[in-house]
């Protein structure tokens, strides 16, 4: 049955991503009888000639079903289409409130595995997809199509189908139709190993992630026999996408138990030891691009979105803010005088206050009033700009992420 499996991440308030297809449409009709309040949220790209049949069949289901529905046209795309698509659906799921679900089924996770086995050398890779991320919930993970085709024929659910599932353009359709049924002429229960195969190594990856944390000291990485420090370095490594750097080993061990020094590991990937603690990245990454917040308003920013909605329990004098906000990465200098602590404060100093890590502090959005910082989600709230006795207009600035909210 599909339900038992799917219920255990089912619960609360849910946004269901609905393409119209097959495993969206089980997903909607799961969530409206395991979990609620539950929003339904098509996102019409209009890249397809069927676009608008699609998103009027999703109309339909909506309203037989008694579920909210939002829909957001996407204009044009950018860079890669697949990953645009990919990136417009999860900023605009990241407006509402619950977790977001996805129909990734079981087959999906064979597809993954198998292009990931393709094109991302490294044992991490080849763990697919989690059944949660964040606010990211896969409930039909462990469920194949075939049983999925069942449910919905059983509760009398149509659905639509995607022509261009069938194109060869697509890595993964390729996989669908070629590689798929010529691993079912090997072994008939090719699928179900790999399925397996994931299930064994998920559960060896859970136990290297009890025993190597994310930034282990150095000195105990050199006491641990040579094999077991080899593979926590792969394991780390692979936390952020980088290849198999056991051979590295000797020279790892060798940074510097003092200051920060950096090791460059090739493909982009290199070692940080800072003070005796080993972490991996990619070197320092791009800031988002600076937007503008309209008062009130709402804009994507970075891999989230910021809105600024008048409300009576609000935190800020909207006529303090002014009719429209700067949204912009820290720089280095920056300073804001915030509420209670009777002064003035670099925003460097605040970070090391809050214990926000150094990484992170590049994706944090600066919220700008006329050249004055007014908040800096999670950090801390402006004097100049807060709510007072004078106060007539109130609004409310939250900062969404896929994985968190701050208010």
């Amino acid at each position: 049955m599909i339900e038992p499996r799917a219920a255990a991440l089912l619960r609360g308030a849910v946004v269901v991503l609905l393409s119209g297809g097959r495993d969206s449409v089980c997903l909607l009709d799961l969530a409206t009888r395991l979990a609620g309040p539950v929003t339904a949220l098509h996102v019409n790209y209009g890249l397809r000639a069927e676009a608008g049949a699609d998103e009027a069949f999703c109309a339909g289901l909506c309203r037989r079903l008694g579920v909210p529905l939002h829909v957001h046209h996407a204009g044009a795309p950018s860079g890669n289409v697949q990953a645009w698509a990919r990136d417009v659906r999860y900023a605009e799921a990241a407006k509402h409130d619950g977790l977001i679900a996805t129909g990734h089924t079981a087959t999906d996770q064979v597809e993954t595995v198998l292009y990931r086995l393709a094109a991302s050398p490294g044992r991490r890779a080849l763990l697919g997809m989690p059944a949660r991320d964040g606010r990211i919930v896969r409930p039909l993970l462990e469920c194949t199509r075939e049983e999925i085709a069942a449910y919905c024929t059983e509760r009398d659910l149509p659905w639509r189908e995607d022509a261009t599932n069938e194109s060869p353009a697509y890595a993964r359709n390729r996989i669908r139709h070629q590689l798929l049924p010529a691993l079912r002429s090997l072994h008939p229960a090719a699928e179900r190993n790999i399925l397996r195969t994931l299930a064994i190594l998920r559960d060896e990856a859970a136990v290297l992630d009890e025993l190597v944390p994310a930034e282990p000291d150095l000195d105990r990485l050199a006491a641990l026999p040579p094999a077991l420090a080899r593979l926590a370095l792969t394991e780390m490594a692979g936390r952020v996408g980088g290849h198999n750097i056991s051979s590295r080993l000797p020279e790892i061990l060798a940074l510097s138990r003092h200051g920060t020094q950096t090791l460059d590991l090739g493909g982009g990937l290199r070692a940080v030891a800072e003070y005796g603690r080993l972490r991996f990245d990619h070197g320092p990454a791009e800031p988002p691009a600076p937007r503008v917040l309209d008062v009130p308003g709402s804009v994507a920013y970075g891999a989230g979105w910021l809105t600024c909605q008048e409300a009576a329990d609000g935190a800020f004098d909207a006529d303090a803010l002014g009719p429209r906000l700067d949204v912009r990465p820290w720089r280095a200098g920056d300073r804001m005088r915030p509420v209670g602590l009777g002064g003035s404060r670099t925003l460097q100093d605040l970070f090391t206050d809050r214990k926000v890590p150094r990484d992170a502090r590049i994706h944090v959005p600066v919220v700008v009033s006329d050249g004055e910082i007014a908040w800096i989600p999670g950090v801390a709230t402006a004097e100049a700009f807060k709510v007072t006795p004078a106060t007539t207009r109130k609004v409310r600035l939250a900062w969404r992420h896929l994985d968190s909210a701050a208010e």
